[in-house]
């Protein structure tokens, strides 16, 4: 199982604290130091959808211009990261977007 996100996102804390009370093995990447490559990012989106995938919340992507908001790719996530809805979580079962217990409570 793998967790992606950014060490210091409040999301990724919560998420972390859920599993490790859970005993719950993963392994965390954070994007900023182990930048997440294109296959990677790809099957992200093949999975869950742009929609579910991109953190509209985001101060990131709230700087974005419109013609940038209406087609984000690949390049741009993979330059702009935290554009990405934290966490992604990936397990056998497939990969989860955000954070709650209930949806974690099926992973585990």
């Amino acid at each position: 199982m793998k967790m992606y996100g950014i060490k210091n996102c409040d999301t990724i804390k919560k998420a972390r604290k859920y599993l490790d009370n859970n005993n719950v093995k993963f392994e965390f990447v954070d994007f900023r130091d182990q930048p997440i490559n294109e296959k990677i990012l790809q099957g992200f989106v093949d999975a869950v959808g742009w929609d579910k995938l991109i953190n509209k919340r985001s101060t990131t992507y709230r700087n974005l211009t419109d013609v940038q908001k209406a087609n984000i790719t690949l390049a741009l996530t993979l330059k702009s990261p935290t554009l990405i809805k934290r966490p992604v979580l990936v397990t056998s079962a497939g990969i989860s977007v955000g954070f709650s217990e209930k949806a974690y409570s099926s992973f585990i």
